[in-house]
C-alpha cells in the first residue's frame, strides 16, 4: 500500500489504512516526543493523543502535501499545548535509558556516556532549541517541512536551528565531550 493511497482510504474512513501509516510513522513520534518532553511514560501519551486528533482531522488533510510533517506538527502542538497547561517540566531520559547493545564493555560504556552527555546538553537547551535539533535530526525534517510542522518561515527555521546548535556545541564543550578519545577527536 502507498501512503497516498493509504490516506486516501483514511479520508474514506478506513482504519485499517490508518493502522498502516501508524505502523509507518510511530517511531519517529515516539522518538521525537520522546526527546521533547524527555519522558517516555508523556512521550506515549502525546503521540497517542497526536494519533487521534490526526485520525479526527485525516479529511482535512490535502492529497500531493506531504504527510510526515503534516503529522509531525499534530504532534509538536499536543506538546506545547499539553506543556502549556500543565505547565510540565521537562527531564531527563537517563534514568528510562537502556543499555548500549554492543557486545565489548568498553565499547558500550563509553556509547552509554557518549549518549548521557548529548541527553544532558540537550536537557539544557531551551525548548525551542530542542524542539528544531529534534525535527531536524532524529525526525529527519527538512528546512521545509519543519516550517510546516512549526508553522513558522524557513528563515525562522534556519535561524533557530543555527543558534541551536550553536548552544548545543556549548553545552557539549562545557560537558566535556569530544575532548580526549572515544568523542571524536
Amino acid at each position: 500500500m502507498t501512503e497516498e493511497f493509504a490516506i486516501a482510504r483514511c479520508q474514506e474512513g478506513d482504519r485499517d489504512a490508518f493502522r498502516y501509516l501508524v505502523e509507518r510513522y510511530k517511531d519517529v513520534l515516539y522518538g521525537t516526543a520522546c526527546l521533547m518532553t524527555g519522558s517516555r511514560t508523556h512521550a506515549e501519551d502525546h503521540v497517542q493523543e497526536a494519533l487521534l486528533s490526526a485520525w479526527r482531522g485525516i479529511h482535512g488533510f490535502r492529497q500531493g502535501h506531504p504527510f510526515k510533517p503534516w503529522l509531525v506538527r499534530i504532534l509538536v502542538n499536543e506538546v506545547l499545548s499539553q506543556r502549556r497547561k500543565r505547565a510540565l517540566p521537562t527531564r531527563s531520559l537517563e534514568d528510562e535509558d537502556h543499555h548500549g547493545e554492543s557486545t565489548d564493555p568498553a565499547e558500550a560504556a563509553a556509547s552509554q556516556e557518549d549518549r548521557r552527555t548529548v541527553r544532558q546538553a540537550l536537557d539544557d537547551l531551551s525548548a525551542e532549541h530542542r524542539q528544531v535539533i529534534v525535527l531536524r535530526y532524529f525526525a529527519e525534517l527538512t528546512t521545509s517541512e519543519m516550517a510546516q510542522s512549526l508553522n513558522v518561515r524557513e528563515g525562522t527555521v534556519k535561524s533557530r536551528l543555527n543558534r541551536a546548535l550553536g548552544n548545543l556545541e556549548e553545552r557539549l564543550g562545557a560537558l566535556g565531550y569530544g575532548r580526549g578519545e572515544g568523542h571524536g577527536n
